[in-house]
């Protein structure tokens, strides 16, 4: 998925590639379960209008499946972050996870315009400003398993940001 995703966004000239693309679209997401994949859309191409619809379908695909990922009723362990398969060099996996952490970062900003950050939100954003920060010149078996571990923590840090989320907006309506 990611390659087809990335082949999409490189063949119209997008400014990013599928894991910055896709972590806003989750950020967007956490945000707003109801989030409109037309306003991702919007954000990646300058001009939708000349882009096929089968390569749009694609990507409105990539966005309704992670909604539905996101869905507090989903078994959680599900949702995944849009990465590069481990057959890409380490520094390329690093740099990806780098960018999706900016695309999520972009993504939740463009959702909530709001200062008030619910819960822990505002902490794991600001984990997440230090992820688009590291180095991706890495190599090794030690830089492997912090690739991983990093890795899991943005997954659950993702579900914190949606669950505070949620919970904001519940107790706003009650």
């Amino acid at each position: 998925m990611y390659q087809a995703v990335n082949s999409v966004l490189e063949k119209y000239d997008a400014d990013m590639g599928a894991a910055e693309a896709h972590g806003m679209a989750v950020g967007m997401l956490c945000v707003e379960l109801k989030a409109d994949a037309a306003n991702w859309l919007h954000e990646l191409f300058a001009d939708q209008n000349d882009v096929f619809d089968e390569d749009k379908t694609l990507l409105v695909d990539l966005f309704e499946r992670s909604r539905e990922l996101l869905e507090p009723e989903t078994e959680e362990f599900g949702f995944d972050i849009l990465l590069p398969d481990d057959d890409d060099t380490l520094s390329d996996q690093v740099e990806a996870l780098r960018v999706w952490c900016q695309g999520f970062l972009f993504g939740v900003g463009y959702a909530h315009t709001d200062a008030d950050w619910p819960g822990e939100s505002a902490e794991v954003m600001r984990d997440l400003i230090e992820l688009t920060k590291i180095d991706s010149n890495v190599d090794g078996e030690e830089d492997e398993a912090a690739l991983i571990e990093v890795h899991e923590y943005v997954r659950a840090a993702v579900l914190i940001v949606r669950d505070q989320f949620v919970e904001f907006k519940n107790t706003k309506l009650h």
